[in-house]
């Protein structure tokens, strides 16, 4: 029940009045948020974005839900990146000195090898995703929409009393 109420969303969100830029954006700044660790001064930055720019909140839930768990499995990956990013570089060990330096960046936790090498890795996705984000959701709202709703299981099931009461509950809900 809880995956299917999952899906419902999202293709409410692919089907919403949010420009596909809106959703992409907001799906990148969820996969920053998700794949990064919580906790980080950086997240707090992309959560002040979300907040200034016009952005879908439930695409940023949705992806950082997602990339959490991910994020799990891609740590060693992540401490590997990062501690290759702050010691094989050694023209960059002087950058590191003087950035830690400051008090707001030493804040950051960016000496932690998790921390860098998720950022960075994030940083690294965010140009292909937020295009491949936003390709699908046009593709979606062009081609694939139309053939689902033609659909005879959806067609079935939106005829049906049961959707009928679903939506009257949904709409009482909201």
């Amino acid at each position: 029940m809880f995956g299917f109420e999952i899906l419902a969303k999202l293709f409410k969100i692919l089907r919403s009045g949010s420009s596909p830029a809106q959703i992409a954006w907001g799906f990148n700044f969820g996969m920053i948020i998700g794949l990064t660790p919580l906790m980080s001064l950086h997240n707090l930055l992309i959560l002040i974005l979300v907040i200034i720019f016009n952005v879908n909140l439930s695409v940023v839930f949705f992806s950082l839900a997602l990339f959490s768990g991910f994020a799990y499995l891609l740590d060693p990956i992540f401490h590997n990146f990062g501690y290759y990013l702050l010691t094989a570089p050694e023209f960059l060990q002087g950058f590191y000195t003087a950035i830690y330096n400051i008090p707001l960046i030493a804040l950051s936790n960016f000496n932690n090898t998790v921390v860098i090498g998720s950022l960075v890795s994030s940083l690294l996705l965010l140009t292909p995703f937020f295009f491949g984000v936003k390709s699908f959701v046009v593709v979606y709202r062009e081609k694939i929409d139309p053939k689902l709703e033609k659909l005879k299981i959806v067609k079935i099931v939106k005829s049906s009393k049961i959707y009928g009461f679903y939506e009257k509950i949904r709409d009482w809900r909201d």
